[in-house]
């Protein structure tokens, strides 16, 4: 097969909202839906295909499904997220690579957001205003205070931050967002808004980044470009233009997200509909495909490190 249609595996947290069944028709077991992992081989929740864990489905056919720039990494690369944050998140950093395999045992955590919704005053909090010394970084975790020096971003449709690990971070109340990440599930929580939930202070101050944030938009002519993934746009309105093309190599898969539309993708002699939610993995080496019709989609791929 060369389009693999995914089930994603669905997650509900404390802040997780409807808007994921309500408007994307997935299907969790819970009443609310805070993430939807829509491309995962994550031991934590993969998602499948006909039934079957995507980690499965690649040791039967082989990593050469993955590509070449695939070919030497322990694990399966990436992991895409949609995210209904109906509640704040917790403030939380991630840890590198390094770090993260030598205290957790998995990979670090590089990721991108691209915002699909929000409410009229939702913020995504990314990184320091200004630099802090260590001593106030801890004073503030103490009394409550650290969201006051974070680089309050305003949470708008189409909005791209990257953040790269040892960044704070944090999702505001109200925003629907696509997140694109290392594969990997480490998270150091700092402040959680009194929610009953361990919080991992000393492992947060191993590896926070106290300088000012850069902030990184889109990376033209990608949405976003680093080392583990990237990031394409496809708007297809069906009218003006209805019909985008491209080739999956034998270096990456490519995975396809729509966000909006219905239509028809075609990679060789296989053809399959597509709507709103729908996730597809396009194996490497499948050759010519084709999206046509109304198609508001992320295209990503996983590059060769080298050339970063």
């Amino acid at each position: 097969m060369a389009i693999l249609k995914l089930k994603p595996a669905c997650k509900d947290y404390v802040w997780g909202g409807r808007r994921l069944i309500e408007e994307f028709g997935i299907q969790p077991d819970a009443k609310t839906l805070a993430e939807a992992w829509v491309l995962s081989a994550h031991p934590d929740g993969a998602s499948t295909v006909d039934g079957e864990p995507l980690p499965d489905y690649i040791k039967r056919h082989g990593k050469e499904i993955l590509g070449t720039n695939c070919q030497g990494m322990r694990d399966f690369p990436i992991l895409v997220k949609i995210i209904d944050a109906h509640d704040n998140l917790s403030v939380q950093v991630h840890p590198d690579d390094a770090y993260a395999l030598v205290n957790e045992g998995q990979r670090g955590k590089s990721e991108v957001w691209y915002v699909l919704d929000s409410a009229e005053d939702a913020v995504l909090y990314c990184g320091f205003r200004e630099k802090i010394s260590r001593e106030e970084f801890v004073a503030r975790i103490k009394d409550n205070t650290l969201i006051d020096v974070l680089h309050a971003v305003p949470a708008k449709r189409g909005e791209v931050l990257f953040i790269p690990a040892g960044t704070v971070h944090a999702l505001g109340k109200g925003v629907l967002l696509v997140e694109i990440q290392e594969n990997s599930n480490v998270t150091y929580r700092i402040f959680d808004y009194g929610r009953d939930r361990p919080l991992h202070i000393a492992k947060a101050l191993d590896v926070t980044n106290l300088n000012p944030s850069v902030e990184r938009g889109e990376q033209y002519p990608h949405v976003a470009a680093c080392p583990y993934f990237v990031v394409d746009k496809l708007d297809l309105d069906g009218e003006i233009l209805s019909e985008a093309q491209g080739v999956v190599d034998e270096k990456s898969f490519l995975h396809v997200l729509v966000l909006g539309g219905e239509g028809v993708i075609t990679c060789g002699d296989e053809e399959v509909r597509y709507g709103k939610g729908d996730s597809f993995l396009l194996t490497a080496g499948s050759g010519e495909w084709t999206i046509s019709g109304t198609c508001d989609a992320l295209l990503t791929t996983v590059p060769d490190a080298k050339n970063f």
